[in-house]
């Protein structure tokens, strides 16, 4: 029988994927200033996942300071796509801006603020692909508008869906037959925290 590789955790952490300087500065911020964002790993994710997807228009729930949006961003460039990104503290979407400017990706993003419900409400779409990270209590209630959002055979990602408020959300995603879902319990990198599930779906109905 073939055997694990001994200290899993470890020999994963070699395989974290390389950043630029910008993404560096931010995670160094982030850390010092105990801001919660994806890590280069669930970045990384993102990254494939948009592109292999073909996402050309994309909603990110939860910007912070634009981490996760810029891999979201640098996905869909080659497809002249579009990034519309969802931030609750305009102080927070304000030094976003900054690094979406520093990024070469300010025309290609477009951050509104204010509670994502409320700005889900006035929205059309379709959208490709939905990026959701904010508070987890609000899944649940965002879930019916990701799904007049996001187009049929389009993916809903959602992170940190191992945290306690993400349980009703998880639980009305698998029962429903609007969605294909998956949850994934893993050792992410960087992420906050690193121990923690994510959860891909598939709208079907």
């Amino acid at each position: 029988m073939s055997q694990m590789m001994p200290h899993l955790e470890s020999y994963f952490r070699g395989f974290v994927p390389r950043r630029d300087a910008l993404l560096l500065e931010m995670e160094t911020e982030a850390k010092a200033e105990e801001i919660p964002i994806v890590g280069p790993l669930v970045g990384e994710l993102l990254f494939i996942l948009a592109r292999a997807t073909g996402a050309v228009n994309l909603l990110e729930l939860g910007t912070a300071i634009g981490y996760s949006t810029i891999h979201l961003a640098r996905a869909c460039q080659p497809a002249l796509g579009r990034v519309v990104t969802l931030e609750w503290e305009e102080s927070m979407a304000a030094r976003a801006r900054i690094n979406f400017v520093k990024a070469g990706l300010a025309r290609q993003i477009e951050i509104q603020t204010g509670d994502a419900l409320q700005l889900m409400t006035k929205m059309d779409g379709p959208f490709d692909f939905i990026f959701m990270d904010i508070d987890k209590e609000a899944y649940l209630p965002a879930l019916p508008h990701c799904r007049r959002l996001l187009k049929l055979g389009g993916l809903l990602f959602t992170d940190n869906v191992g945290f306690a408020g993400a349980g009703p959300f998880n639980h009305e995603l698998f029962t429903s037959e609007d969605w294909r879902t998956v949850n994934l319990l893993g050792f992410l990198p960087f992420h906050s925290p690193e121990q923690d599930g994510l959860s891909l779906a598939l709208r079907v109905k």
